[in-house]
């Protein structure tokens, strides 16, 4: 059996050149496989000469992300199987109410932030929505990520009878900065940022989210509140504190909290929070994200009520 016959979703490869794939037969489980095509699959590995430690590799059509890391005996590859397309949003069991809104913010402009724990969805989600955007509306949207997971690049004949198209970069040496400022001087309608994690990627991402850009990224983060203070902290070593909240309440559109529950067929359980996309308008979201002392429980609660009774999430 080669080893791409297997079902599995990660694959550990050690020093020693031993293989092991997740085993579904129990959860958090692995199995030790000996793949017909173990040879070169690992020679294809090894013949990526890359200096960081996060990056893609593809093998016959499949894209992997691979995380390299020094055990106490040597190497260790840690290789996630990436899907050969883009989900489509529409399967991801999301509510419809919530779903229909999140579609709406198509032509706004601003940040959505995606947050959850490793392992929770979070690309999964930001990407499958940027894809229904490209297919609904058209567009040039430019990615940014370390390294690529969703096969997002190329050409998009939008329902509207436009035209879409996605181009993908990937992080080099960690330098976010290089080609999130590239981006915006290509006057892209979508960015999407794969995560942020340095300061460079947070202060351009709160840039372009008042630029007039459609900004999707992903934040590692327990909570709504956490993701918020999260980007913030980043920002901070090139602004103030201060600032840090007053440009990211100009620019937030919605903060994503996921979590995937269930034993066999895992679903997103979300929280979510919205700032009303027009900005004339007065916001008690963006009012409090402003003034830095992050109390949004009770806005939470009221537009959870509002969007399951199926009333405007804004008053008109």
């Amino acid at each position: 059996m080669k080893i791409l016959e297997n079902d599995f979703t990660d694959l550990y490869l050690t020093d020693k050149n031993e293989i092991y794939i997740t085993d579904k037969s129990y959860e958090n489980s692995l199995k030790k496989i000996e793949p017909d095509d173990k040879e070169l699959f690992i020679d294809g590995l090894h013949s990526i000469i890359h200096k960081d430690s996060s990056y893609s590799f593809v093998y016959e059509g499949v894209h992997f992300r691979v995380e390299c890391s020094k055990s106490l005996t040597g190497l260790l590859w840690c290789l996630r199987r990436m899907p050969q397309k883009v989900p489509s949003i529409h399967n991801l069991t999301y509510d419809i109410r919530f779903l229909r809104y999140m579609l709406s913010l198509a032509d706004a402009s601003g940040l959505i932030l995606w947050s959850g724990a490793t392992g929770q969805g979070k690309t999964t989600a930001i990407s499958a929505l940027l894809h229904e955007y490209l297919t609904l509306n058209g567009g040039f949207a430019y990615t940014i990520e370390d390294p690529a997971e969703m096969p997002l690049e190329g050409e998009y004949n939008a329902i509207n009878g436009s035209i879409g198209v996605c181009k993908q970069i990937e992080v080099d040496n960690d330098d976010w900065k290089t080609p999130l400022k590239g981006a915006l001087r290509s006057h892209p309608k979508y960015i999407l940022i794969g995560e942020i994690r340095t300061a460079d990627a947070a202060i351009e991402c709160l840039r372009a989210a008042i630029s007039g850009h459609l900004v999707l990224a992903t934040i590692h983060a327990g909570t709504i509140t956490d993701a918020i203070h999260s980007l913030v902290k980043y920002a901070t070593p090139h602004m103030s504190e201060e600032s840090a909240y007053n440009t990211l309440s100009r620019g937030i559109l919605a903060v994503i909290n996921q979590e995937l529950v269930g034993s066999n067929r895992k679903q997103p359980m979300i929280d979510f929070l919205f700032a009303n996309p027009e900005l004339n308008n007065a916001d008690a979201t963006r009012s409090i994200i402003r003034s830095g002392n992050i109390n949004l429980a009770s806005i939470i609660e009221r537009q959870k009520i509002r969007l399951s009774q199926g009333k405007p999430i804004f008053e008109l």
